[in-house]
């Protein structure tokens, strides 16, 4: 017998996945705000990190000519199901077009690839940053980690490996770099895949954005959290107990918008940075839906990334293009 109700979740979840990479990709096709030249910006295009022909690839912006710039490694989001480096040309163009060396990748997805495939993805990236950051035109000494949504669980992941030597072979790896990121910058993350279902024990939400939610932990930890350390899914409920790091945790700057279903793990995040006394600054954004940074049309948007380049630019000095350099949009 067909289970209407899987069935319909299935359709409701295709559908945004496709409403959402066409309209970024066409948006990338037809903006002008979208071509990389109007912003003085080249792309090196589908660089190998690993052995996947499509999963393992990235794109680096960065201006022609640029020098010992911070890099950032972006991680993009779309539920750890969809979405690419392709669709997430607006979060690369905010940073490269102020200076920074910027290298967006592709990770493997699932419900082919559950966890902990895509937090091995990226932490193979960031010891490919840290070892080709100079050949960029970067600075290896410099290197943040940003996303959003489940870009945004990565790059909190991510830091946390760098900083605590977790069991997971790909985890020991970017631990024995030696590199905390300069920044990290999870913007709106799901910060805890497991027991997505307190979201809804928290306030009413419609179903279908119940069942993407739930469908994130059943697609992701398909497989339960086998094969790493759980707080590699779970990076909230590191933050939140009482282990130490071994090394200190580098600035975080993270925002959120009042309607995102998400402003809860937000502000367990801060509750969480405060307590450890992280340095942070995380604001939250009146009337923004999830991922509203991504929009860079959006007043709001400006504004969260204007705020974003000054704890940046505090913390680690802007780069040489960087200062008095307005935000994309």
């Amino acid at each position: 017998m067909i289970d209407l109700k899987a069935a319909r979740a299935y359709v409701v979840r295709n559908s945004i996945s496709r409403s959402l990479e066409g309209i970024s990709l066409v948006s990338r096709a037809i903006l002008p705000m979208a071509k990389p030249e109007v912003h003085g910006v080249e792309i090196l295009r589908d660089l190998s990190y690993g052995p996947h022909p499509v999963a393992h690839r990235l794109d680096v912006y960065r201006k022609p000519g640029v020098e010992n710039a911070p890099v950032v490694l972006y991680l993009h989001g779309g539920a750890f199901r969809i979405l690419s480096k392709d669709t997430h040309w607006t979060m690369a163009l905010q940073f490269a077009s102020r200076g920074y060396v910027v290298v967006v990748i592709n990770y493997r997805l699932a419900p082919k690839y559950p966890f902990p495939a895509a937090i091995e993805d990226a932490c193979d990236a960031y010891r490919w940053v840290v070892e080709h950051a100079a050949e960029l035109g970067g600075d290896p000494q410099r290197v943040l980690v940003s996303g959003e949504s489940a870009g945004g669980n990565l790059s909190l992941a991510l830091t946390l490996a760098t900083c605590t030597p977790f069991e997971a072979p790909f985890a020991r790896r970017v631990f024995e770099t030696g590199r905390v990121p300069a920044v990290s910058l999870p913007l709106c993350g799901v910060l805890q895949v497991t027991d997505t279902a307190r979201f809804r024990r928290r306030r009413p939400i419609p179903t279908w954005l119940n069942d993407v939610i739930v469908g994130v932990e059943r697609d992701y930890l398909r497989n339960g959290v086998t094969g790493a350390d759980p707080h590699l899914a779970d990076p909230l409920l590191f933050l939140e107990s009482d282990a130490p790091t071994a090394r200190p945790l580098p600035p975080i700057f993270a925002s959120c918008g009042t309607k995102d279903p998400l402003l809860d793990d937000h502000r367990r995040l801060v509750a969480a940075l405060e307590r450890r006394g992280v340095r942070h600054e995380a604001p939250v954004y009146p009337g923004m839906v999830h991922a509203f940074q991504a929009v860079p049309m959006l007043e709001a948007t400006k504004a969260q990334w204007a705020r974003a380049f000054e704890f940046i630019e505090a913390a680690l000095g802007a780069p040489s293009e960087a200062r008095g350099h307005a935000a994309v949009g």
